[in-house]
């Protein structure tokens, strides 16, 4: 009877944790999708799992997100059958591994203005021989914070788990 509770407490706990641990990036940190900012340089040494989001803030109007292949990112080029995200605060859920591209397709932004960002997503972190603490991936002030608030959240989950496994 309590492996039973036990199994039941550790199957909660992992269903659960995986995606509290998720961290939300927003592209550009406080610059956001604009004209003229390095997103490629905002990229690197930043981990993308399964599982995150991204979160492209602009004013609506001024700017698009669209997700393309890696010709139409290349050639700054969505295809016709694409729409385009709009509301100026475009929330993308990555929800599978590999390269993903992303640009704005009003005329000029991609091309000109560089505004189109590159990303590998890595697989979810779920198993118990992954470390949960990928290491320092971002130095920006809030990039750090989602980095330390996703973990947080994942070890209060634990916790949680834990205690549950105590009290049963």
């Amino acid at each position: 009877m309590a492996s039973c509770r036990m199994f039941m407490i550790i199957a909660i706990v992992a269903v659960f944790v995986p995606p509290i641990l998720a961290t939300e990036h927003m592209v550009g940190d406080k610059t956001g999708w604009t004209l003229g900012f390095n997103y490629q340089t905002w990229a690197q040494g930043k981990a993308f799992y399964v599982g995150d989001t991204l979160v492209f803030k602009y004013t609506p109007g001024a700017h698009n997100v669209l997700s393309v292949n890696g010709t139409g990112f290349e050639d700054c080029k969505a295809a016709d059958d694409i729409v385009p995200l709009t509301t100026g605060n475009d929330v993308v859920t990555l929800s599978t591994p590999g390269k993903k591209w992303y640009i704005c397709s009003v005329p000029g932004h991609c091309e000109s203005g560089n505004q189109k960002l590159f990303i590998t997503v890595l697989p979810q972190l779920s198993s118990p021989a992954t470390s949960p603490f990928p290491g320092p991936t971002d130095t920006s002030p809030s990039g750090a914070a989602g980095n330390i608030a996703s973990t947080c959240y994942g070890l209060i989950a634990a916790i949680v788990g834990v205690f549950g496994m105590i009290m049963f």
